[in-house]
């Protein structure tokens, strides 16, 4: 999914079934690549999570005093990721929401919930940033031209002279789906917004894609120099 469970249409081809994880947005204002962020990560599971897993959705900061929440939901049609039953936390845990409805404003893939178990602002609260998830299969095969955003990471990064690197994460922070990418020669890692400008080219079955980034992205020294 992209960002863990979204689906990609090759660019563009094939049109995603209502009930699947849903095409990657285009960054909102200039595409302007950032360094990876270091503050909002979720919380880490106590044991690592299986691999087979497909982001769907994340908790956002509680809605009210009775334990409700927001939820940014990764599905074509919104509300449709409570019809998967539990869900795996990124935390580890299982989830299941009960109430579902569209959250106030102009963003339909933002929702109101309840969660099973949470009945408080406190415990509502101790949820957000928490990243839910079913198994691969349960999504079933992409279509031709398709690929799961958690398929690009691993993927040998080709660029312009010489350039390279490996996909580590597929964030999104609020503008669209973001590679992040480990730079040859570099501690930390950098993000590349991940449209067709800057990501031409995606070969998931030679685990390979090239990037066209803009001008002055690795500016700065290296490590090594």
């Amino acid at each position: 999914m992209l960002r863990g469970g979204r689906k990609a249409p090759g660019r563009g081809h094939a049109a995603p079934r209502p009930d699947r994880p849903r095409d990657p947005k285009p960054p909102a204002g200039p595409a302007r690549p950032r360094h990876a962020q270091t503050g909002g990560s979720p919380p880490a599971p106590a044991q690592p999570l299986p691999p087979n897993l497909v982001v769907l959705g994340e908790f956002g900061r509680p809605h009210g005093l009775a334990g409700e929440l927001r939820l940014k939901s990764f599905t074509d049609e919104p509300k449709a990721v409570g019809s998967y039953g539990p869900l795996t936390g990124s935390d580890g845990r299982s989830y299941v929401l009960t109430h579902l409805r569209q959250a106030a404003g102009d963003q339909p893939d933002l929702l109101v919930v309840r969660v099973e178990g949470v009945t408080s602002r406190e415990a509502a609260e101790a949820l957000t940033r928490i990243r839910l998830h079913v198994p691969r299969e349960t999504l079933g095969q992409p279509e031709e031209d398709e690929f799961f955003l958690t398929d690009l990471v691993g993927l040998a990064v080709e660029g312009p002279d010489g350039f390279a690197g490996r996909v580590v994460a597929v964030p999104d922070y609020g503008g669209g789906e973001l590679l992040e990418i480990a730079v040859e020669g570099r501690r930390r890692t950098e993000l590349l917004p991940f449209t067709k400008a800057f990501v031409p080219v995606v070969d998931i079955a030679g685990g390979r894609l090239a990037i066209a980034p803009p001008e002055g992205w690795l500016d700065e020294p290296t490590d090594e120099g």
